[in-house]
């Protein structure tokens, strides 16, 4: 069996990308497109023109808006773990499933965004004290008039600009 043939089922395959977001905006609206996807090209003063050009630009908004289309709009069951790691348009999607009446979605309702992994381990927070005592310990360190002079007094920083 072909890719070519494995792709005919995925609803992505010969797809364009204007005509995908003009199918959500017709169906969703930029409000709930925004909400549900937390993409900001679909927040303040929307056109499809302009969310194009980003998404155009920008792989993982546009892999985001395709998981979009295909499992809240095309209503496909939820791709397995190793099909989820390949972007939308790659997706191997068995000829058994197909799709099915756009989930209603409601304003208001969606669903919190998930915190990323990888920078949950490295993040650290700070409080607001933390924050002020590095600034005091930055004007202590100015406190002991301790100023920078160069070693040597032909060092001139400006002498290899034009003139």
């Amino acid at each position: 069996m072909t890719t070519e043939n494995e792709q005919l089922n995925n609803p992505l395959h010969g797809l364009k990308l204007d005509t995908l977001l003009d199918e959500l905006v017709a169906h969703y609206g930029f409000d709930i497109l925004a909400e549900y996807t937390n993409i900001n090209c679909f927040k303040n003063r929307a056109t499809i023109a302009t969310s194009l050009k980003f998404l155009r630009k920008t792989e993982w908004a546009r892999e985001k808006v395709e998981r979009f289309y295909l499992y809240n709009y095309k209503n496909l069951p939820k791709a397995d773990d190793t099909q989820y790691e390949i972007t939308p348009r790659q997706r191997i999607i068995p000829a058994h499933q197909k799709p099915r009446e756009p989930k209603e979605l409601v304003l208001g309702q969606a669903p919190a965004a998930k915190e990323r992994s990888s920078n949950s381990n490295t993040a650290k927070s700070f409080s607001k004290s933390d924050n002020f005592k590095k600034k005091t310990d930055f004007k202590d360190n100015k406190s002991n008039n301790k100023t920078y002079k160069p070693t040597d007094k032909s060092f001139d920083p400006w002498s290899n600009s034009p003139k």
